[in-house]
């Protein structure tokens, strides 16, 4: 008996160990040496790890200590900059509005950074083999982000040909580098390329996803599956809960999660003169208008005028899961006032769609972390769809509108600094056409096609791709531009695949190394589910996608 029950008792125990969860192996020991090579600074790698004193000394722990060193840096940096321009100094006194805009720009931007990382901070707590991959994506996404922030700061500083830029050089290089070097540890340690599923199959169309109209009174009928939360109406003509856009974002929630539901403000037909912010406390906010043309946000700050790029938007977002439906976006600054930008998109896991961006240079800034444009018309000139976002563009029109004399148009210039970001402009099932005369400020027939390109490098490590597209006959044959020279031809990715058209050969393309033409096992890496992971939260907004290639 008491061998019967021994043995019993052995076959539970080792029925209960197959049914538990395997946990992560203990990572090998690795030298900094061997982690630093994975970084664009190997050298400054090793200066960060020589303090480092912990056990195992393996990427896991490496990736862990070069973030807490960002957030030292990073705190330090957003005081400084605080500091500043909080005090009156001789030196704050003689500089110019662009300056000290592009200073706070840096202030608000080194902010995200300490935001950012503290999160980071937080996912890095659990063991990489034990990491989903949706959670591995979303760090990732957010060091990508960091690094393009501090990028856009020193940008902002250079273009407003601000003294502080010299004179901030040193730091920022500094931290710029820093940043650099945990994405690259964190980035092996996680082993994206590696351990990422990868979905093959063609097609994949997400079909819960008819939007119908949302609004009756206050209450929203839905059989979409959408989860609501709270409805405002909005009207500039009064009969509504609020008379601005911006009244109804600062009534919505702070902070709020997946499973309490969207915030829906319902912009009434109408023009919506004001320049709009969603914070990024504002989370899981849905705001719908009465179509395009008729629901109209409207703004025209511009560079030529004093603002910087990073601050011209007529509308930006931060607020995590924003989704934006039937809405006409505008800067009307016109070609003259050079960048201009009607929406400027700093929102992960945002969604737009049936929408319109209409401007000329600059027109959507596509900044940073995760986004999806679904159905949307973008209108502009010089590099006006752009940025350093994990963005895809499926199902949407793209018209080259009339430049100044003598401008060359450039679709996109995509602006990736380091080969471990995880972004890029995918651009997949669209159009890519001339304003038609009936569109707003029509393309000029008159005007060369030679003059219009699918893209040019804005950073070292641009990456954009084209995929099962239509091409009209204004591309130029050799379909893609350079930005200085040779800078960035020979590190960035530009692809084409399966698209057609007249403008679609690609036997007079460029001849970079950084230029590929695709298969489609390359294609599918920059489709929705592999490039942005959206079918783990699209599904949510209930608009429609397609997770792969089209069959």
């Amino acid at each position: 008996m008491a061998n019967l029950l021994n043995c019993s008792l052995l076959l539970f125990f080792l029925l209960t160990l197959s049914l538990s969860p395997p946990s992560a192996a203990e990572p090998p020991p690795q030298p900094p040496s061997t982690a630093c090579k994975t970084t664009l600074y190997p050298k400054l790698c090793l200066s960060i790890l020589s303090a480092f004193r912990q056990s195992p000394s393996n990427p896991d722990n490496y990736g862990k200590f070069s973030v807490k060193q960002c957030m030292k840096h990073a705190r330090r940096l957003s005081d400084t900059i605080s500091r500043f321009l909080s005090t009156n100094t001789k030196e704050k006194s003689l500089m110019g509005y662009a300056e000290i805009a592009a200073l706070d720009d840096c202030r608000h931007l080194q902010q995200l950074n300490v935001d950012y990382l503290g999160l980071i901070s937080g996912d890095l707590k659990s063991p990489p083999g034990n990491m989903s991959d949706v959670l591995v994506d979303g760090v990732r996404s957010l060091l990508s982000a960091v690094v393009t922030n501090h990028q856009t700061c020193y940008d902002g500083l250079a273009d407003a040909g601000s003294g502080m830029a010299d004179a901030l050089a040193a730091p920022l290089g500094d931290a710029a580098a820093m940043y650099s070097v945990a994405l690259g540890l964190v980035a092996h340690a996680l082993g994206r390329g590696g351990g990422r599923r990868r979905w093959g199959g063609g097609g994949g169309v997400n079909e819960w996803s008819r939007i119908e109209r949302l609004i009756v009174s206050r209450q929203v009928l839905t059989e979409s599956g959408i989860r609501i939360n709270n409805t405002v109406t909005v009207s500039p003509y009064g009969g509504a809960n609020f008379s601005s856009i911006n009244e109804a974002v600062a009534f919505a929630p702070n902070n709020s999660v997946v499973d309490d539901g969207y915030f829906v403000i319902y912009a009434r037909q109408g023009y919506y003169q004001e320049y709009i912010v969603v914070p990024k406390n504002k989370k899981n906010i849905m705001l719908i208008g009465d179509g395009i043309n008729a629901t109209v946000i409207t703004g025209n700050r511009n560079v030529i005028d004093g603002w910087t790029t990073f601050n011209s938007a007529t509308f930006a977002v931060y607020g995590e899961r924003f989704v934006a439906i039937d809405i006409t976006f505008q800067n009307t600054a016109g070609p003259q006032k050079h960048q201009a930008v009607a929406v400027r998109n700093t929102a992960d896991l945002s969604t737009f769609y049936r929408c319109s961006f209409e401007g000329y240079q600059d027109t959507l800034y596509v900044h940073s972390l995760r986004q999806f444009y679904r159905d949307c018309n973008v209108y502009g000139t010089v590099d006006f769809i752009f940025g350093n976002a994990a963005a895809v563009f499926q199902n949407c029109n793209l018209f080259a509108r009339n430049p100044m004399p003598n401008q060359k148009i450039a679709f996109t210039a995509q602006g990736r600094t380091d080969p471990n970001q995880n972004t890029g402009i995918s651009i997949h099932n669209c159009s890519i056409l001339r304003a038609s005369s009936t569109s707003p400020d029509y393309y000029n027939s008159n005007y060369s096609i030679s003059y219009n390109y699918l893209g040019r490098p804005w950073k070292e490590y641009s990456r954009t791709v084209y995929m099962q597209s239509y091409i009209g006959d204004l591309i130029d044959p050799i379909g893609w531009l350079e930005w200085n020279g040779t800078y960035g031809i020979d590190t960035l990715y530009y692809g084409e695949y399966g698209n057609y058209g007249p403008g679609a050969g690609t036997s007079m393309r460029v001849t970079w190394h950084g230029y590929n033409v695709m298969n489609a096992s390359q294609a599918l890496n920059f489709t929705v589910y592999n490039f942005t992971m959206g079918d783990a939260w699209l599904p949510f907004t209930s608009i429609p996608f397609s997770a792969g290639l089209l069959e």
